[in-house]
């Protein structure tokens, strides 16, 4: 056996009627819920709160998190954190809530200043208990160890750190259903991504982070267009919720590559969703790959295409390449950038920025330069 490590995630509570459970698990004393509007909206935080109140413990309500969080939302978090004595943090909702609910607990817990600590592994204090609900299926930020802030300029930048590892995620497919068809459809694209690249990272890759992208993969593929076509599928939607945390686990030790840093500036200077910027950029990036991962892109493809299992290994490359893009197409998402309004002038610009995502370049199985992420936009444009 070569040598490597594995990093668990957190407590991990499955099935609906599981919210008490999740808050008993927390500390006695005012609880800082992290969300976002429309999710207070729909109503979807009114029976946590319910609970919470019938458990004797005080919370309060931060509700003002948008997509691709900013800093200066994250810091009116922890602000609000301290001016009320918060002892532990609930993060309920998708991706953004969560990663601002994952780094509002350790800047509470530990003290520490947020410029000290970006990167990997260098957040090392305490944070305050913390619990996760995801309400989407996709960007498994519940398992992960990783924040990610949009800072000045839509540069994203993340902690990647073991304290950030939530005490206890709750998976309850009740809170996705009815997600409308566009959020399922990205969100599930995301997870897929989480797993194609953890499966073929660079580094740090490993037997156990292998066996979780594969499982991630399978759930994903088999049950996204279900859950596109019935927003009511609790089966579907319950695989679909598994799938995207097992895919967390695998890239929170197997880390993402170049899919998501081609991705990034897609939110962050033109504010599209996340997941819909991984599936812009997706086939792509894998063309790109195609030769450095082949063995490793022929592994997967009967996961995706099982009519491929007979196929040679170029054979396989391309089933996998060409069924997730099918599978994308299948959930409705538009696949061009000029489609979501990127001008094809800005394609030198995008390259630049993705230049500064470092941390997950160096995980892709084969370099990624400036001109090839231009090349790359160009092709996805």
């Amino acid at each position: 056996m070569r040598s490597f490590a594995f990093y668990p995630g957190p407590t991990l509570l499955a099935g609906s009627e599981r919210l008490q459970e999740l808050i008993d698990r927390l500390p006695d004393g005012p609880v800082l819920l992290v969300s976002d509007r429309s999710l207070v909206r729909l109503g979807l935080l009114d029976g946590c709160r319910e609970k919470l109140a019938a458990s004797g413990r005080d919370h309060i309500l931060f509700d003002d998190v948008e997509a691709d969080p900013s800093r200066a939302t994250l810091m009116n978090a922890v602000d609000l954190g301290l001016s009320t004595g918060a002892v532990s943090v609930i993060g309920f909702g998708g991706g953004s809530p969560m990663d601002v609910a994952k780094l509002a607990a350790y800047l509470l817990g530990s003290g520490d200043e947020l410029d000290t600590i970006w990167g990997v592994d260098i957040a090392k204090g305490r944070r305050l208990p913390l619990a996760l609900v995801p309400t989407t299926a996709g960007t498994g930020s519940e398992a992960t160890p990783i924040s990610v802030i949009t800072c000045e300029g839509g540069v994203k930048l993340a902690v990647n750190a073991r304290p950030l590892i939530a005490d206890v995620a709750l998976l309850d497919p009740e809170l996705t259903v009815g997600l409308p068809r566009q959020v399922t459809a990205a969100t599930g694209i995301d997870a897929i991504v989480h797993a194609v690249e953890a499966y073929t990272s660079a580094r740090l890759k490993n037997p156990i982070s292998d066996a979780l992208a594969r499982e991630a993969l399978r759930l994903l593929t088999a049950n996204l267009v279900q859950a596109c076509d019935r927003p009511d599928g609790r089966d579907a939607r319950s695989a679909m919720l598994l799938g995207a945390h097992l895919a967390g686990l695998a890239f929170s030790n197997a880390p993402v590559a170049g899919v998501h840093a081609l991705a990034y500036p897609l939110g962050g200077l033109h504010h599209l969703p996340h997941g819909l910027s991984n599936a812009l950029m997706l086939r792509p990036v894998l063309e790109h790959n195609a030769e450095a991962a082949r063995e490793l892109y022929a592994e997967l493809a009967p996961i995706v295409d099982p009519s491929c299992e007979a196929a040679g290994t170029q054979g396989k490359v391309r089933s996998l390449i060409d069924g997730l893009e099918q599978l994308c197409e299948a959930t409705g998402l538009k696949l061009r950038l000029r489609d979501h309004g990127i001008p094809e002038d800005d394609m030198p610009r995008l390259a630049q920025e993705a230049m500064k995502q470092i941390r997950l370049l160096v995980n892709n199985p084969c370099e990624i330069s400036e001109a090839d992420a231009q090349r790359l936009y160009e092709a996805a444009w």
